[in-house]
């Protein structure tokens, strides 16, 4: 995970309220219902990111988290694994991973930003994960003004504890970004976005590409769903 810069020439007459800010620090993820479908995605056991459910053998992420961050060089899917649920370093289903498929569009640049517009890449597990035992997470189209929203995420300093932001609200969108005021960091790349609203199971809105400053306040940018992903869900087939 980059740490960008946002300035005014990438987000046109962007005010953040001080009311915007995000009113809790991260908290236990089981607080959120359906949290397990969320899982930490290591590859080659030298890197890490955080992914979800979106079927039985499918899981949600990031496009750059499927490079290496040493090398910039693309990681073989057999090298990854997926542990659904990973809570005090005990998951609830372990899977290995048989494909990658990253948005068309994206195209990684390693030593750079990369674009957040198209960051999405769906990785294929080895077996289904019953869904009796872990649900996958529903989809929703980008959120609208006003919504609550959260992200669940694994970092290097929590690896085997899952984290929740909420809540956190929407500052800006440009084309199929979001920036966000939920607080974010380096492992929760590929992190879902949840739109929570009342006592209703969350629905995944988007995905964490990096964190960001916006002046002095950090901030993280996701790539929303509703269009992107449903080029990716094509080219999977």
């Amino acid at each position: 995970m980059k740490v960008l810069t946002i300035t005014a020439a990438l987000f046109l007459g962007l005010v953040v309220p001080a009311a915007a800010q995000a009113q809790d620090g991260p908290r236990s993820a089981r607080q959120l219902p359906g949290w397990e479908a969320v899982g930490r995605l290591t590859m080659a056991d030298r890197a890490m990111c955080t992914g979800a459910l979106i079927a039985p053998d499918m899981v949600l992420t990031a496009a750059h988290c499927m490079y290496d961050p040493m090398s910039g060089r693309p990681v073989k899917a057999r090298k990854i694994r997926f542990e659904a649920g990973l809570s005090g370093g005990a998951a609830m289903a372990t899977r290995a991973v048989t494909e990658i498929v990253q948005h068309p569009g994206y195209r990684h640049n390693h030593k750079g930003a990369n674009d957040a517009s198209v960051d999405l890449a769906l990785v294929r597990l080895d077996a289904p994960i019953d869904s009796t035992q872990i649900r996958p997470f529903t989809t929703d189209a980008r959120p609208a003004k006003g919504d609550e929203l959260g992200v669940i995420s694994y970092t290097h300093a929590q690896k085997t504890t899952p984290l929740l932001q909420h809540p956190c609200d929407v500052l800006a969108r440009q084309g199929d970004i979001l920036v966000m005021n939920c607080e974010v960091d380096f492992g929760a790349s590929g992190a879902p976005v949840f739109a929570v609203q009342g006592g209703a199971r969350p629905r995944l809105v988007s995905v964490i590409s990096s964190k960001a400053a916006m002046g002095n306040r950090p901030v993280s940018v996701g790539t929303i769903l509703d269009r992107t992903l449903r080029i990716l869900l094509q080219r999977a087939g």
